[in-house]
This record gives structure tokens, C-alpha cells and sequence, in this order.
């Protein structure tokens, strides 16, 4: 009996001894895990900070970014909206998407009416639409591509323009951002600088020539007199010799005419009001212009500044311009002409312009018009040094003389059929010396006179 008594108490000690040594490994597990829990936790935490000030130097970094990318697009947009040359972007599909306030004056829009536009609109020529693709197809960019804008009343203004291809991010192209600046006046001013050049190459060339015919003209004139006094009055011999005289005596204007061309000087200049100097012409000339039912319209202004120059050869001036304008409405059965003279304060000019209801004349024609001898008349109307005269007579006062043609209707918006003759000179007050300001100046300011 106590045999199984001890058996019985050895089993429930190794028991106890397993359930104590399983609990002290349990126990220790337990313990081991909350350690490393701990570690972690405090890892976690660690984390969890670095991660938070990750999250704010990121929104310090996001906060500044967007700072910067706004601070850029205020910069592109105060350039996009005040740059006085065109900006403007455009898709594959010829289509200007957005263009600036400059560009759409540039074209004759208006900024509260933004039209939508292709380059087939605005380009002159279809065929620059395809050299300007090509070229940003091949380089990827386009300089100083010098072409014609079309504007929106249908006149064609002289454009540079250098773009840049947009593209994806498959390098292929959708789009293009380019600039484009107006060199209209720059072509005027280096279209009158040729011209200038010209005239004084002929200048040369018609004094000489002015000098060779004067000479044997006077030599036959005088001998035409003489033998007249030796035949009757009456006689076929005499009237011939009448003829000769007549013709010779023509032929000696023209040469005069010449000379004055080429010379342009002499006269006495004194201070002038253009405004009398075109009443003057009006006394001689408006009977004869108003017996072709032309009616004349007269617009001048009031309190004009007087001018230097001479009196005579102005007056020369306006005939040319009026007996023109009359020509110029031959056959219409009539038309009217208008005279208007204005005074720029800023820059401190006399204009005067006569425009006429004529038949226009051809961007030809105008290219020619103020050069010796061209002349659109019959033979017989004219020599062809009216104008060229009227030209150096102007250019001799430091002044410009601009023609027009089909003139720009500033109350109707949009030009009209006829032809009109501006003329811009120096205001007396500066002195003769004023007479020497530069073409260019004036050029600057031509598209802002009055019309």
C-alpha cells in the first residue's frame, strides 16, 4: 500500500514539476514578446514622428512650390498680357487657341470680342502655313520667319515670327507657342529710305540731262524767232515756225521742271500758314474742278501753327495733288474731294491731307508714283514730273509726303475706293533747323493721323 502510495506522490511532483517549468517557459515567452512589443511600439513611435515632420517639411516644400509656380504664372502672364508683340499658342489642327491682347489689336480685333482664328485666317499666303509646319516638324522651332498677317478689315501687315513645337510624352507634336512681331513700319521706313536714294540718284541724272537739252533748246528757239521776223504772219512758213516756237517752249518747261526736281532750292521761305496757302490754291482751282461736278469739301483747322517754307512752291504742291484728284475722277461723272489740315501737338507737326473718290490706283502704280516721268495719263495729259516735283518740294520743307490707296475709313471701319495724299511738315517755331528731324520719326506716327 505504501508502495503505491509513493508511486502516486513521484507522479504529481514530476507533474508539478512539468506544469512549473511549462509555466516558467510561458511565462518568459510572454515576457520576451512584451520586450520585443515594447521595442516596437517605441520604433512605431519613432516612426511615426520622423513621419510627421517628413509631412510637414513636405507641405513646406508643396506650400513653397506652389508659391513659386504661381509667382511664374503671374510672370508669364504680365508678359503674355502686356508685351507689345503678338503671343500666341496653336494646336496640329491650324487652330490659334489663345493669343494676347497685342496680337488681337495687331489683326484689328478687339480684346472684349476675341474671335476664333486658324493661321489659314491670318496668313497671307497659304503656302507659309506649310513652310511654317514643316519647319517646326523638322526643327522643332522657328526663327525670324518673315511673313504676311491678313488683318481683320482685309489690309496685310509685314510679321516676324519665331515659334517653338509643343510636344508629348511620346516626342510627338501637338501644339506650338510662338511670337510674332509687326515690321510694317520698319518696311515703310526702309521702302522710303530706297525710295529717298533713288530720287537722288535721279536728281543727279536729271540735272545733267536738264543741262545737255537746255542748251540746244535755247539755240533753236532763238533761231525759230529770228526767222519768224523774215516771213509774213500770214504765211504757211510763219505759222510753222509758230509751231516749232510752241513745242520748243514745252519742251524747255519740261527741262525746267527737271531742274527743279533735281535742285529743289532757291525761293524765299518765310513763316507761312499752310491754311492760306491752301485757300490760295482753292481761289484758282475750284472753278475748273467744280465744272467736272466735282464738289470740294473743306475741313481746315483752326488756330494752325505757321510753318517755314516757301509760300510759292507749296502752292505748286497742292495744284499737282488737286489737278490729280481731278483726273482721277474723269469719267465718274463727278466725286468729291476733301481737304482737312490738323495739328499734332506731341510731335509738333502741320498735317494736311486731300483725299479724292477716284478709281484708286494699283500698289503698282504707287510703288512708281512719285519717280520722274511716271505717269498714268494719255500722252498729251502729262509729263509724269508733277508728282516727283511735288515730292522733292516736301522733302526740301523736312517733311514727308504719303499716299493711300484704298483709304482707310475710320467711321465706316473699313477701306473705301479713292486715293489720298498726306503731307507732314515741321512747325515754324523750331526754326529752319527743324527742317532737318528724321523720315523715321514721322513714319512712327503716320498710322496715327487723322484720316
Amino acid at each position: 500500500y505504501s508502495g503505491g502510495v509513493n508511486t502516486l506522490l513521484l507522479i504529481s511532483v514530476s507533474a508539478v514539476t512539468i506544469f512549473y517549468n511549462k509555466s516558467v517557459q510561458a511565462y518568459e515567452a510572454v515576457e520576451q514578446k512584451a520586450s520585443k512589443l515594447k521595442h516596437a511600439n517605441l520604433r512605431l513611435k519613432k516612426a511615426a514622428a520622423e513621419l510627421q515632420e517628413l509631412n510637414l517639411h513636405l507641405e513646406d516644400k508643396v506650400e513653397e512650390r506652389t508659391f513659386e509656380l504661381s509667382k511664374s504664372e503671374k510672370k508669364f502672364r504680365h508678359l503674355f498680357s502686356n508685351s507689345k508683340d503678338m503671343i500666341f499658342f496653336g494646336d496640329t489642327a491650324n487652330n490659334l487657341l489663345e493669343i494676347n491682347e497685342a496680337g488681337l489689336e495687331m489683326l484689328g480685333y478687339g480684346k472684349d470680342n476675341e474671335p476664333h482664328l486658324n493661321l489659314y485666317q491670318i496668313f497671307h499666303n497659304e503656302d507659309d502655313v506649310f513652310s511654317y509646319y514643316e519647319m517646326l516638324d523638322e526643327d522643332g522651332y522657328i526663327k525670324d520667319f518673315e511673313t504676311e498677317f491678313q488683318k481683320k478689315d482685309g489690309s496685310i501687315i509685314y510679321v516676324l515670327v519665331s515659334a517653338t513645337a509643343i510636344y508629348n510624352d511620346a516626342h510627338c507634336i501637338v501644339g506650338c507657342e510662338g511670337i510674332a512681331k509687326d515690321l510694317t513700319r520698319v518696311k515703310m521706313m526702309m521702302e522710303q529710305l530706297v525710295a529717298s536714294e533713288k530720287m537722288v540718284s535721279v536728281g543727279q541724272m536729271a540735272a545733267g540731262v536738264a543741262h545737255e537739252i537746255n542748251t540746244p533748246l535755247g539755240i533753236i528757239l532763238g533761231y525759230t524767232q529770228l526767222m519768224k521776223d523774215d516771213f509774213a504772219k500770214d504765211s504757211e512758213a510763219y505759222e510753222n515756225l509758230t509751231v516749232i516756237e510752241r513745242q520748243t517752249r514745252a519742251s524747255r518747261k519740261i527741262v525746267a521742271d527737271l531742274l527743279k526736281f533735281s535742285r529743289q532750292s532757291g525761293g524765299i521761305r518765310m513763316n507761312i500758314d499752310l491754311n492760306d496757302v491752301l485757300r490760295d490754291v482753292l481761289a484758282v482751282t475750284e472753278h475748273n474742278i467744280n465744272l467736272d461736278h466735282i464738289k470740294i469739301h473743306v475741313n481746315l483747322a483752326e488756330n494752325l501753327p505757321e510753318i517755314v517754307g516757301d509760300a510759292e512752291k507749296l502752292r505748286q504742291v497742292f495744284v499737282n495733288l488737286l489737278n490729280n484728284a481731278g483726273h482721277a475722277m474723269e469719267g465718274f461723272g463727278g466725286g468729291d474731294i476733301f481737304i482737312t489740315t490738323h495739328y499734332d501737338s506731341k510731335n509738333r507737326h502741320v498735317i494736311a491731307r486731300l483725299r479724292d473718290t477716284g478709281q484708286g490706283i494699283s500698289e503698282e502704280v504707287k510703288a512708281k508714283i512719285f519717280e520722274p516721268f511716271f505717269t498714268t495719263k494719255p500722252v498729251g495729259k502729262g509729263t509724269g514730273l508733277g508728282l516727283s516735283v511735288s515730292y522733292g518740294i516736301i522733302k526740301n520743307h523736312g517733311g514727308i509726303i504719303e499716299v493711300e490707296s484704298p483709304v482707310l475709313d475710320r467711321e465706316l471701319g473699313k477701306s473705301v475706293q479713292g486715293t489720298a495724299f498726306t503731307i507732314v511738315l515741321p512747325c515754324a517755331e523750331e526754326g529752319e533747323t527743324a527742317t532737318a528731324f528724321k523720315d523715321a520719326k514721322l513714319l512712327r506716327e503716320v498710322k496715327s493721323w487723322p484720316k
